[in-house]
């Protein structure tokens, strides 16, 4: 599929078939998740694959929202608060890599980066959901590709669905999303025109 026709073919999807879905394709979605871009690449994004009815059942404490663990598999799209102790060597991986090359920061010193990154708890975790929500937007778009249906659940309780896949205090859930089959073909979802969006050309 076209990039841009899966773009315009993804919908919130909250009716599933039975059918189960294959680990290949699982796994096809978390890769393309983990290929995003991150800031400093920090890769923040981690995942939990619910599968078994044991534990969505355990999950849906959690949500009022039924179709989210009635659907064949959930995904819990976390990131791992602990990862900017890891700039540094994030950072150094990025200039061997030849990212830097023709740039001001072709020279910048590993250690010097970390330093001037200093924000407080806050920023960091809206800078952390902002890097997941990259990678989850590629999950989605990349399951519209394989023929599967998802939707972005927020609505969920975090200690609670975070006690039913016993994660500690290090993750912080972003999403859950459900992932199957269609079981519906909503229509397109109104949207603004552009000329509402583009504040101004200058």
């Amino acid at each position: 599929m076209e990039l841009i026709n899966a773009i315009k073919a993804r919908r919130s999807i909250r009716k599933f078939k039975a059918d189960p879905v294959p680990d290949n394709l699982i796994r096809e979605v978390l890769e393309a998740a983990k290929t995003a871009p991150s800031g400093t690449n920090i890769q923040p994004w981690r995942f939990v694959v619910v599968k078994s009815e044991a534990a969505k059942d355990r999950l849906s404490t959690a949500t009022p929202l039924p179709f989210v663990t009635g659907a064949p598999v959930v995904i819990a799209c976390c990131v791992d608060n602990s990862v900017f102790s890891n700039v540094e060597e994030r950072v150094r991986e990025l200039k061997e890599a030849g990212a830097f090359l023709g740039t001001l920061l072709e020279g910048i010193d590993p250690k010097d980066y970390v330093k001037r990154r200093n924000a407080d708890e806050a920023t960091a975790r809206a800078y952390l959901s902002l890097n997941a929500a990259i990678a989850i937007d590629h999950l989605t778009l990349r399951a519209v590709d394989l023929g599967l249906g998802t939707c972005w659940v927020m609505m969920f309780d975090q200690n609670k669905a975070k006690e039913a896949m016993e994660l500690d205090e290090r993750y912080t859930i972003i999403a859950l999303i459900p992932i199957g089959y269609p079981d519906q073909d909503p229509p397109p979802r109104p949207r603004l025109p552009l000329a509402d969006v583009v504040l101004k050309e200058i």
